[in-house]
């Protein structure tokens, strides 16, 4: 079946190690969008760190869409929220209790892509996230926020080891009534129940009218995971994680070595 829909995450596969856009990669997203594909940027990024990449590839408007922190927003390229889950308040303040207590650092995004943290020693992975989607770093306790601002996702950072010695705590801690995954090496995340980016494109193609087997998705960790389980073609960049490429049906070359351009030629152009 022809492929109308591709979900492509962004770090470590739409992008470079370098952080860069390939050459071969705009060419190929170019093209499919001539030919009325949707390529969707689905990344735990917000959209202030996804813009810089919307614009270079093309993706821009209200015809055209992108899924933010995880899953948590479903918009237009053009910033139309389509779709919104936040962490309560009450998951904020248990986080931010959490840090004080165990000393792991944490940090919370609201929708306009600001980052909040009462951690006075910031964490370096906090500074980069915030350079990252050109946003600021407001040191805050919870109780010095204003109720009326929603916090769309929280990212416990640090040491791949520290991380490590918390993680089963944060699950069994959070887990229950809130999303946690491990999106990569530092970054240990919590969302809405109700979120993840296998849901967010299923909501997509829904309001699309576009099936599974006509979705490609591609990706390299486990957070990218739930899109491999909905979508009906399912692609691991050559550098993905051992988890990520035990869910797909291909294994791409690496983000460095023309990887998106592979798999767009075997699934999408040589139909």
């Amino acid at each position: 079946m022809t492929i109308k829909l591709v979900a492509i995450d962004i770090d470590d596969t739409l992008l470079s190690s370098q952080h860069q856009l390939l050459a071969s990669t705009k060419q190929q997203v170019d093209k499919a969008l001539e030919q009325g594909v949707k390529v969707v940027l689905c990344s735990g990024r917000p959209l202030a760190g996804v813009t810089p990449f919307l614009n270079q590839l093309g993706i821009t408007g209200d015809e055209q869409y992108v899924i933010t922190f995880n899953g948590s927003i479903i918009e237009t390229a053009a910033g139309k929220i389509l779709k919104e889950s936040g962490i309560s308040r009450e998951t904020y303040q248990a986080i931010d209790q959490f840090s004080r207590e165990t000393g792991l650092a944490y940090n919370v995004l609201d929708q306009n892509s600001a980052i909040y943290t009462s951690n006075l020693d910031v964490d370096p992975i906090t500074v980069v996230q915030a350079w990252e989607n050109e946003a600021g770093i407001h040191i805050r306790k919870p109780s010095e926020v204003a109720p009326t601002i929603q916090m769309v996702k929280a990212v416990f950072t640090g040491t791949s080891d520290q991380l490590d010695e918390h993680e089963s705590q944060v699950r069994v801690q959070f887990g229950t009534d809130n999303y946690v995954v491990r999106a990569a090496d530092r970054f240990l995340e919590v969302m809405h129940a109700d979120v993840n980016k296998g849901k967010a494109v299923q909501y997509l193609a829904n309001e699309l009218g576009v099936v599974p087997d006509e979705i490609m998705a591609i990706g390299d960790e486990k957070n990218d995971i739930p899109m491999f389980q909905f979508a009906g073609t399912a692609v691991a960049m050559g550098n993905g994680s051992a988890e990520a490429k035990a869910h797909v049906d291909f294994i791409t070359a690496d983000n460095d070595s023309d990887g998106i351009a592979q798999a767009f030629d075997r699934f999408i152009f040589t139909v």
